[in-house]
């Protein structure tokens, strides 16, 4: 079992909200408005860890390991939620999320397939460390930089224990893993050929409630996260050239062999698709 491995790990460096975030050294100079609005609509979108926690368990009753961890997951996020939101009941109230608008991103996700779904979240918490590696640069106040710093540091070792158990389901399920893997791996670091970040909290996931079935969608302001991004932080083809590059890297050392490019790895998973299907009686042979 990873799961007693990794509580241990993540509990050796877990951070206290009281005295390890920097509360002293607020500016209220360095705080606009506009900034500001964009610790609620994070603060929020951090709160769909809740959906996702059930997502997980409904969908992997057969793995116990993997859903105790989601403990130790689920409680770190939603205090990603609880800190930002502790920062506005400190320094701007009148913007604290009402309980109603966190509960507007919770709702059920349509059943998905584990693999691709563990993988999607490991590509989202290196996007989202890179997010807010690039907020604490774009903000100006110092208490604020300090918790986006924080949160990115979180994310990063969320997406080492997600490799974890990425490298297990490679042993249990051999080609099947590694094509699913490769599958999400090509849609994730193609973000710079679609219109919208990709990202689990912007991806359609229930089709009884299109299309408002992302969790950006049922923000208070739908648009923030194009918003924040272009404009705001300014996520670049730079930074989104590191997240491309973290995916592959990850990749290579997990599947042992050197993929630069999308255009590489996507050629991986033509083979790896096509070993499945070989491996599968009266399975179609993928031509894509």
């Amino acid at each position: 079992m990873l799961y007693p491995e990794l509580f241990k790990q993540l509990e050796a460096v877990r951070w206290n909200m009281d005295t390890d975030i920097p509360w002293d050294r607020f500016d209220a100079s360095q705080l606009s408005d506009e900034q500001a609005q964009t610790i609620k609509m994070n603060a929020i979108t951090e709160w769909a860890a809740l959906p996702a926690t059930e997502m997980f368990l409904r969908d992997n009753k057969d793995d116990s390991d993997f859903s105790a961890f989601m403990s130790v997951w689920f409680f770190e996020e939603q205090k990603h939620s609880l800190v930002l939101m502790e920062y506005l009941k400190r320094f701007r109230p009148d913007l604290v999320p009402t309980e109603q608008e966190l509960h507007d991103v919770r709702f059920d996700f349509d059943p998905a397939p584990a693999l691709e779904t563990l993988m999607l979240h490991f590509c989202g918490e290196i996007r989202l460390n890179h997010w807010y590696r690039r907020a604490a640069e774009w903000h100006t106040e110092p208490v604020i930089k300090a918790i986006y710093e924080t949160l990115a540091r979180d994310e990063a070792r969320h997406g080492g224990a997600y490799l974890r158990y990425m490298r297990r389901a490679m042993q249990k399920f051999g080609d099947e893993a590694k094509a699913a893997f490769a599958k999400v791996g090509v849609l994730m670091a193609s973000a710079r050929r679609t219109a919208q970040a990709l990202h689990p909290t912007n991806l359609h996931v229930s089709e009884k409630l299109f299309p408002r079935d992302t969790i950006q969608s049922r923000l208070p302001d739908p648009e923030w996260l194009e918003q924040w991004l272009d404009k705001q932080i300014q996520f670049d083809a730079v930074w989104e050239n590191k997240v491309v590059e973290r995916i592959l890297h990850n990749l290579s050392l997990l599947m042992e062999r050197s993929f630069s490019t999308v255009q590489e790895l996507n050629r991986f998973r033509k083979e790896m698709s096509q070993r499945v299907a070989a491996a599968t009686p009266g399975a179609a042979q993928p031509t894509a």
